[in-house]
């Protein structure tokens, strides 16, 4: 995966080629390399949340699973859940493996709202940390997780703050297409194409979630500044930024940001994955192998866009992601 490069169907230069490999598979492609069905028929379970919440944890574990085998434990990104073209394929990854698979969604991400004022964020590692902590209580084999853009960065910021103690939890951690530095990612989100379409359509999904918890908890935040929020800069001071206890955008973006703590990461092994054609995440604010610790594994092929790579004949499947970064985490078994 490091070398990837798009089939040339799907190919193209600058932001054209990061653009195209970063839509058409989260559409179009197939999760698996075969043409079998992409289903995955997953069991839900309802877990309470210490400050009174709940979050809904979806599983689907191999037929000879006895409980010894791994457990992979995907976070998501934004707004994403376990039907997103990746969970998908990462699921058929591990089934095929004989591996247990486990998608924790982040408040407000399974399909109902969530009880509590807060949701979730860039840098959740405290929620991040009683998740991994009650799995790996309750499964005998080893532990390891994958966090998708947001989802990897919070998992980092987790590993980060932990540290050596993250070693009794999980084995490995990968970070695939996640925004190490949230201000480089917010800005390239909040301008031109990206503007129009990424930021929209997260926008779209993200306000009328905040508005209904208005509704529930009056008061909670300025409504007229969320609703007026045209970027994510903006959404981030007037909703995020309150309700997880930081000052304003520029206070969350500086202390979830997990680029700055790579460096100091010398207990759990990391893997962390980004294409350097990604429209989120601009290739320079990317880290160099001068700037990480000796647990940290960088991946960056030129190509490959946001959690696209894609290969094969049309339209496509993003199986190697998964089998890439599986064969990797196999290593720390």
């Amino acid at each position: 995966m490091q070398h990837h490069r798009a089939p040339r169907w799907l190919a193209g230069t600058g932001p054209l080629g990061g653009n195209l490999q970063t839509i058409w598979p989260a559409l179009y492609s197939r999760a698996r390399a075969d043409k079998q069905s992409d289903a995955v028929s997953y069991q839900r379970a309802r877990w309470d949340t210490p400050d009174g919440d709940f979050i809904d944890i979806d599983r689907w574990s191999a037929p000879q699973a006895q409980g010894h085998e791994p457990l992979l434990v995907l976070f998501h990104g934004l707004e994403g859940s376990s039907q997103s073209h990746y969970a998908r394929a990462f699921a058929h990854w591990a089934h095929d493996q004989g591996w247990s698979y486990v998608v924790p969604h982040f408040r407000g991400c399974s399909g109902e709202p969530n009880r509590a004022p807060r949701t979730y964020h860039s840098g959740d590692h405290a929620e991040i940390d009683w998740v991994l902590r009650r799995l790996a209580s309750q499964h005998a084999g080893p532990v390891l997780a994958v966090g998708i853009s947001l989802g990897g960065n919070a998992l980092l910021r987790w590993a980060q703050e932990a540290a050596s103690q993250a070693t009794q939890v999980v084995r490995a951690v990968v970070a695939v297409s996640s925004p190490l530095d949230l201000a480089a990612a917010g800005h390239a989100l909040g301008q031109g194409f990206n503007r129009h379409v990424y930021t929209r359509m997260f926008l779209n999904s993200m306000k009328p979630k905040a508005l209904t918890k208005l509704q529930r908890f009056p008061g909670l935040f300025d409504g007229s500044a969320l609703r007026a929020a045209r970027d994510l800069y903006a959404y981030d001071n007037a909703f995020t930024a309150p309700l997880h206890g930081f000052a304003n955008t520029e206070d969350y973006w500086a202390r979830c940001s997990a680029k700055p703590g790579l460096s100091a990461m010398r207990d759990v092994p990391a893997l962390v994955l980004n294409a350097r054609n990604d429209p989120f995440v601009p290739a320079h604010s990317l880290p160099l192998p001068t700037e990480v610790g000796s647990a940290v594994t960088l991946w960056q092929p030129a190509q490959g866009g946001h959690v696209g790579f894609a290969v094969g004949a049309f339209p496509g499947h993003v199986a190697d992601l998964p089998d890439a970064v599986g064969r990797w985490l196999t290593q720390h078994l």
